[in-house]
């Protein structure tokens, strides 16, 4: 992203809280994983959306019309000693010079200078509830204004959860953040496929695991979006299977659920295949099912179309193909509104994508599912998962599938940014093929 496009979005918040009010952002802190060694540093989704800045421990503050600068940034002071060890810090003038601050100091003076841009404001927007430790630090520094009312001093009255605005922008997607998330969708696509070329009977799961980290971090994208999920004939059942290490055996399906993150901006894509690069009979009816129902749920992905639209769809296609599979008796009405394909699908059919693979922005607004808009995107990705039950026919048992796709909502419709992932049966058994 350039400095333009956080610069737009710092002034899109300024212009949404008022010039009454004040925000504060926090950067995500390094966490210890065993003694002197780190998990990787991943910075908080709201902080770096707003500054760009990758640091750890800083704090961002936005003060509409501030006089001497509306962006401060509270941040590491450069320390040679600690940068030979553990790498640059841009320091307080990289903060101005390099990130658009139009002030920063050291986070050594934060308890000093917080509550002078505090004063005066009557709203204080941060992420309530979140963090214990912040909360209790935002109140100390409210409270020091209030302990100089009697000099003047005037401190907010009303304070908001700061996702209700921010996480709203986040929601709606700029023409860069597009750029960034069809991108992703490519490189982890490319990953897809190379993982139905090289898949045979008796290699272990972790070894398409690793090859799709591999193909991805050779493309940009090192980090990948979530832990991947690689799960061959019943383990393609478990929803988060993520162990990741059982042999691929001959005859059954390989589940895999994995994407990129590239620049920030999360990718997220399941694929499902024949470990011997060719469907049974039973398997391709079930898989013809799920591919059915996600194409008529993307259907219902459009501008005006409801939040839950493309779930109803997909829940009625699936349904009357397990009735016609004889996995589900009754109605098709009535089967529905028992719900009665849970057994076999039990989770939604999608879910916002952005910087975070599960999304900020919600789903009902006023208690009513909200209409799409141009500029979100969300993934589509119905499944069916007949685990060993008494009551599914034995040729239908250990087979879990699930079809994902990234999906942008456009002004005329949508578009999948992940199509380039092939999940046509006879295009995946082709490219098995010619490997």
């Amino acid at each position: 992203m350039t400095a333009t496009e956080y610069k737009r979005r710092r002034r899109a918040l300024a212009n949404a809280i008022g010039p009454n009010a004040i925000a504060i952002v926090p950067a995500a802190s390094e966490v210890v994983r065993n003694r002197d060694v780190h998990y990787p540093f991943r910075q908080n989704s709201d902080f770096v959306y707003l500054t760009g800045f990758a640091e750890p421990d800083a704090v961002a503050v936005i003060a509409p019309k501030r006089n001497d600068g509306e962006y401060v940034l509270f941040c590491r002071p450069r320390d040679p000693e600690r940068e030979q060890w553990d790498g640059r810090r841009a320091g307080v003038d990289g903060a101005t010079a390099d990130f658009g601050a139009d002030q920063a100091y050291p986070l050594s003076q934060i308890d000093e200078v917080m509550p002078t841009l505090i004063d005066g404001r009557e709203r204080l927007y941060f992420a309530i509830g979140s963090d214990a430790a912040l909360d209790a630090r935002v109140m100390g520094w409210v409270n020091r204004v209030r302990a100089n009312i009697r000099a003047g001093a005037c401190a907010p009255e009303t304070f908001v959860t700061i996702e209700s605005v921010l996480h709203e922008m986040r929601l709606r997607k700029s023409p860069a953040e597009i750029k960034q998330m069809r991108r992703a969708a490519e490189i982890s696509a490319a990953a897809h496929r190379r993982l139905m070329q090289i898949c045979e009977p008796g290699m272990n799961e972790a070894r398409l695991e690793a090859e799709f980290h591999h193909v991805c971090a050779v493309s940009g994208a090192r980090d990948q979006a979530y832990s991947p999920i690689v799960g061959g004939g019943a383990n393609g059942c478990i929803l988060h299977y993520v162990e990741n290490r059982a042999p691929l055996r001959d005859g059954d399906l390989v589940l895999i659920d994995a994407g990129c993150e590239l620049g920030g901006y999360a990718s997220d894509i399941t694929r499902t295949f024949p470990v011997n690069g060719r469907f049974s009979a039973p398997q391709r009816a079930l898989y013809e099912l799920v591919l059915e129902a996600q194409a008529a749920a993307i259907g219902k992905a459009k501008p005006g179309n409801l939040w839950n639209e493309p779930h109803d769809e997909a829940v009625k296609v699936l349904t009357k193909g397990l009735i016609h599979l004889g996995l589900l008796k009754g109605k098709l009405a009535e089967l529905i509104k028992e719900e009665a394909h849970k057994p076999y699908y039990m989770h939604r059919t999608g879910h916002w994508l952005g910087m975070d693979v599960h999304d900020v922005g919600s789903y009902k607004q006023k208690g009513a599912w909200r209409p799409f808009e141009p500029g979100m995107v969300l993934t589509v990705e119905p499944g069916l998962y007949l685990a060993d039950a008494d009551e599914i026919p034995e040729h239908y048992r250990q087979i879990g599938i699930r079809i994902e796709d990234d999906v942008l909502i456009t002004e005329s419709g949508n578009e999948v940014l992940s199509a380039a992932a092939p999940k046509d049966p006879d295009a995946i058994e082709s490219l098995m093929a010619d490997n």
